[in-house]
C-alpha cells in the first residue's frame, strides 16, 4: 500500500476518534460528577500505568478515577472547550503551557513527574533489518508511522529527533501521521507501516512489534510529562490527593515498572 493510501486510511480512524471524543465530552458534560468521582485527562502512553494506579487509589480512598485517554493535544483542546477535567497529565510541556497561558491550570499544582525515551519499531514477523537511524532513509522503508508530528507530543519528539540527524527532509514524504502514539504502534503491529517511532513504554506492551533500536536519552529530545490540577475543578482537593498518590513511592514504583523514567522531585511550577 502506498503512503498516500495509508494516509487516506488514517482519516477513517480519525473520524471514529473524533466521534468518540464527542461522546466522551457529551458524557462528561452531560451531568456533574458524582461526589466520589474524579475526571483525569491523560496522554495515551500512560494508559496501563494509570489504570493500575487508578484502581489502587480507588481501593485506598474510595474515589473513582475516570480516565479520558488520548493525544495530549486533543485533550488540551477538550479542556479549552470546557470539558470538566479535574487533572491533566500531558506528554509534553507545550500542551501544559498552552493551558497555563489561558489560565486553565491551578497555580502551584504543576509538576514535572516523568520522562521517556523513543524507540524505532518494526513488525515482529518479517520486519526490516533496521539497526541505525540512517536505515530509515533506505529505499525499503516506504511508510514510517508517527503520531501526528505537527501537534501530538510523540510525533513532535520524533520529528525533532530526525531533524537533529538531518533525516527529516528525506523521510517527510514517507511519514504516515496517526491520531496518537498508540495508533502509530498499531499501524506497525498490523504491518501497515514498515517502521514507526514510539515511546519505549508503548513498544513494551505489544508482542506484534520488535524494537529495531533505541534512541539514547542523551541523543534524543528531552521528553517531559507534566501533571497539573485543572483550574475550576469542583474537586481540587481530591485532584491534589490523586496527584500526590501518583508522585508517591507507590506511584513511582508503578511508573518505573512500566518503563518510564522518573524525574527527581522538584518544587511545583507556578
Amino acid at each position: 500500500m502506498s503512503v498516500a493510501a495509508l494516509r487516506k486510511e488514517t482519516k477513517r480512524p480519525r473520524a471514529r476518534v473524533a466521534a468518540v471524543a464527542a461522546a466522551v465530552l457529551a458524557f462528561l458534560g452531560g451531568a456533574p460528577a458524582a461526589a466520589g468521582e474524579l475526571y483525569v485527562f491523560a496522554a495515551a502512553s500512560l494508559s496501563e500505568a494509570l489504570e493500575e494506579l487508578a484502581a489502587a487509589h480507588e481501593k485506598q480512598s474510595g474515589t473513582k478515577v475516570l480516565l479520558n485517554l488520548g493525544a495530549s493535544s486533543t485533550l488540551a483542546r477538550q479542556i479549552e472547550e470546557g470539558a470538566p477535567a479535574d487533572l491533566f497529565l500531558s506528554a509534553d510541556e507545550a500542551q501544559m503551557d498552552r493551558l497555563a497561558a489561558r489560565g486553565l491550570i491551578l497555580p502551584g499544582s504543576r509538576r514535572g513527574v516523568l520522562s521517556n525515551t523513543l524507540v524505532v519499531v518494526v513488525p515482529a514477523a518479517g520486519g526490516l533489518p533496521i539497526a541505525a537511524p540512517r536505515d530509515l532513509a533506505g529505499p525499503r522503508v516506504e511508510a514510517l508511522a508517527l503520531a501526528e508530528p505537527r501537534t501530538v507530543p510523540a510525533g513532535i519528539y520524533a520529528k525533532r529527533y530526525l531533524a537533529g540527524l538531518k533525516l527529516w527532509d528525506a523521510l517527510a514524504a514517507r511519514v504516515v501521521p496517526t491520531e496518537n502514539v498508540r495508533a502509530a504502534l498499531a499501524a506497525v503491529a498490523a504491518g501497515n507501516a514498515d517502521a514507526g517511532i514510539v515511546y519505549k513504554t508503548d513498544a513494551a506492551i505489544s508482542k506484534d512489534v520488535r524494537v529495531a533500536f533505541e534512541v539514547p536519552a542523551a541523543a534524543g529530545p528531552r521528553i517531559s510529562y507534566p501533571f497539573a490540577v485543572v483550574r475550576g475543578s469542583p474537586r481540587p482537593q481530591a485532584a491534589r490527593r490523586f496527584l500526590a498518590f501518583l508522585e508517591s513511592a507507590a506511584g513511582r514504583e508503578v511508573f518505573a515498572r512500566r518503563g518510564f523514567l522518573l524525574l527527581p522531585p522538584a518544587p511545583p511550577r507556578p
